[in-house]
């Protein structure tokens, strides 16, 4: 038998605090554009210090989700609820007094191309927080070094790698000491070095900051690494198709979900559908839950003539 393994990490992250309480609450969210229903009847918390994915398949409303959490577009009904409050009903001056709460990475980074590194991050604290570009800089400098970019703030962000504009971005957003850090799709266009690093990264400030961390992911690495719990948005009854922990839901969750979080399960259909008769063997050490895929060997050609 050939075969094929994958480590899949256990969970590096913490717990949140026994006290955490909710820092988001949905409910009964529906999301649309006009009259097209993206997803309907959304009904999940997120605990303050987890950190907290949404996955499913592509254009599934993840995205969406993310912008309705940050204010950026209005549930179609329902409402979200930030430490209590109803944030998606908020007037529009105590939406902006919020939204200070919050740093967000977006996908690219979303650098401004004309300022230093420095630059953009001190952006923000001279904007709102009143202190001094002296005071901002060397905040920034802070920043930077704490992402692993110390000595790169003169640098311009077309001088720097992808990996690095990504750290870059989440110095700039955690440049106002958040309590909520929110990533889009954080991985997308990292080599997988790189996307693990990011991973380490994102541990370090939830547990430096104490942050609440709301990630925006398909990525399975990542989802198992850094994961305290996932929603799973289900494209086809364009609704949540359960809550929990990668694990359990990787055990004993609704088919759709352990499909979409278990690969090996994917190559073993496509390769029955093949003719190969390929199975799945599971070995859980105390650091990795280990999927094995095994393969008959090919038959050797007789030497009989």
């Amino acid at each position: 038998m050939s075969r094929s393994e994958t480590a899949i990490p256990k969970n590096a992250g913490t717990p949140p605090a026994p006290d955490g309480g909710d820092v988001f609450k949905i409910e009964s969210l529906t999301m649309a554009y006009g009259d097209y229903v993206v997803m309907r009847d959304l009904d999940f918390s997120v605990k303050r210090g987890e950190i907290f994915f949404i996955i499913g398949g592509s254009g599934c409303g993840k995205s969406t989700l993310l912008r309705h959490m940050i204010g950026l577009a209005k549930p179609a009904a329902g409402r979200i609820l930030y430490r209590g409050e109803d944030f998606s009903g908020a007037t529009e001056e105590r939406r902006l007094e919020i939204l200070r709460e919050f740093g967000i990475l977006y996908q690219g980074g979303a650098l401004w191309s004309s300022m230093t590194l420095s630059e953009n991050i001190a952006l923000p604290l001279t904007e709102f927080s009143g202190i001094s570009e002296k005071e901002a800089a060397e905040i920034a400098d802070l920043k930077l070094a704490l992402v692993g970019l110390n000595g790169f703030g003169g640098f311009y962000p077309s001088e720097i790698s992808g990996g690095m504009a990504k750290r870059a971005g989440l110095a700039r957003a955690i440049a106002l000491d958040p309590l909520v850090l929110f990533f889009d799709e954080p991985s997308a266009g990292l080599d997988p070095v790189s996307s693990h690093r990011l991973d380490r990264l994102i541990l370090q400030m939830r547990d430096s900051l104490g942050a609440t961390v709301v990630v925006v992911s398909h990525e399975l690495a990542s989802i198992f690494a850094i994961a305290d719990r996932v929603v799973f948005l289900d494209a086809n009854s364009k609704t949540q198709g359960a809550i929990g922990s990668p694990r359990e839901l990787l055990e004993r969750g609704p088919k759709d979900v352990r499909v979409f979080l278990n690969t090996l399960s994917r190559s073993i259909d496509l390769m029955k559908q093949g003719g190969i008769d390929a199975g799945i063997q599971r070995e859980e050490t105390d650091d990795s839950l280990i999927l094995t895929i095994s393969i008959p060997k090919a038959r050797q050609p007789s030497q009989n003539g």
